[in-house]
């Protein structure tokens, strides 16, 4: 048995994304150790990721753009568009 501190958000969202592929936390742990014991290395990575919320909106964000919708004019100048976000 190991006891390790973890934030707690980190805990509960990789509790949450073990349960969707199907296998305990403590399955996921221990197949990490066992690759770390195997390869000797640990490898981090600095590549961002997006979340399924981030994508799911920009998703969102995509379409409006193909369809015109949601779209502020554009502004000759910052007056303008000042007084464009007056009115909303």
């Amino acid at each position: 048995m190991i006891n390790i501190k973890a934030d707690k958000e980190v805990k509960e969202n990789a509790q949450a994304l073990a349960k969707d592929l199907g296998l305990p936390l403590s399955g996921i742990i221990n197949a990490l150790l066992k690759e770390f014991v195997r390869s000797r290395s640990v490898s981090f990575s600095a590549v961002p990721t997006m979340t399924r919320a981030l994508e799911s909106v920009l998703g969102k964000v995509e379409n409006d753009i193909k369809k015109g919708k949601n779209m502020s004019p554009v502004f000759s100048s910052a007056e303008k568009a000042n007084e464009y976000l007056d009115t909303l």
